[in-house]
């Protein structure tokens, strides 16, 4: 599968792999991947979770298979016409046992949705977005949440991290990230790294509604937020828009932004640089991140 990830930076767009498991559509951004291959059997790997399928080899390189039919509670209708779709983000290559693949669907980020929270704070959840068509609805699954359920490690890198100086503990951060389980997981990774002084939100929208509330307040802005650290996948805004909108700003544009997503890659990275992103980082490496941040602000 060729994939060029065409849209401009900062277009508040996104590409969505439509695809079946069972009888219900869900989606995945197609920047994360890589090619659809026929179905393969698997070889087992002993004692894994019945979720993970096993691994294979295309061309030399193991890949690991998640059954998203186990995952979702689904049955396959027609496992000899089932299809791998062959991801690559938080540096790592992983494949997803899905029915079939339906095509690609360009979707502005306003007209997803979050999904209720049925419970608790919602890091249970599995879908991050729901995108409404004009005669079905798609979710969005929460990949890196599947992933980290078997691989913790492969979603959260918080290695090598280091505490912060004490006087830069009250410095003002903000967070955008869409997934519960991530969005909680680096505020508490901030925390134990001494900052104390941390506000986050699940989209784009409700992140600079919050910034751009700043921007009439007196002094410093810097003294006001000190960075964003945005995810780029998110509901209602994306986080090169949030960037650019941020950078395009005459006030605001002086706080730093630090993307932090499961897609940093070279083309990724390039639309990163373009909306005026000052750093980015790929899952898992928040230790990475957390120095930066104690260098930089």
């Amino acid at each position: 599968m060729e994939n060029n990830i065409l849209l401009e930076s900062g277009t508040n767009e996104l590409e969505v792999l439509e695809f079946m498991v069972g009888t219900q559509s869900f989606g995945i951004n197609i920047a994360k991947v890589n090619e659809i291959m026929n179905y393969t059997p698997m070889i087992p790997v002993p004692d894994s979770p019945p979720e993970f399928e096993g691994v294979f080899t295309p061309r030399d390189k193991v890949i690991s298979v998640i059954d998203l039919h186990k995952v979702l509670n689904k049955e396959s209708t027609d496992v000899a016409h089932d299809l791998l779709i062959i991801c690559n983000f938080n540096q790592m290559d992983v494949g997803f046992h899905v029915s079939s693949v339906k095509g690609i669907q360009r979707i502005s980020w306003e007209d997803i949705e979050k999904p209720p929270r049925i419970s608790g704070d919602g890091t249970n959840n599995i879908a991050t977005g729901i995108a409404k068509l004009t005669d079905r609805i798609i979710l969005i699954l929460d990949f890196e949440k599947i992933v980290s359920d078997i691989n913790r490690s492969a979603v959260i890198d918080a290695t090598g991290a280091t505490m912060t100086d004490e006087s830069k503990a009250d410095k003002h951060i903000v967070i955008a990230e869409d997934s519960p389980f991530l969005n909680k997981l680096i505020q508490s990774t901030l925390t134990d790294a001494g900052y104390q002084n941390i506000v986050s939100f699940d989209n784009g929208r409700d992140a600079w509604d919050y910034i751009s509330g700043h921007r009439d307040m007196k002094g410093d802005i810097l003294d006001h937020v000190s960075c964003v650290i945005s995810d780029i996948e998110m509901p209602q805004m994306d986080g090169h828009h949030l960037t650019k909108r941020i950078k395009d700003d005459d006030i605001l544009h002086r706080i730093p932004v630090y993307l932090f997503s499961s897609l940093i890659n070279a083309q990724m990275r390039a639309k990163g640089e373009s909306v005026g992103a000052d750093a980015q980082f790929s899952k898992p490496q928040i230790g990475a991140l957390i120095n930066y941040i104690n260098e930089h602000i």
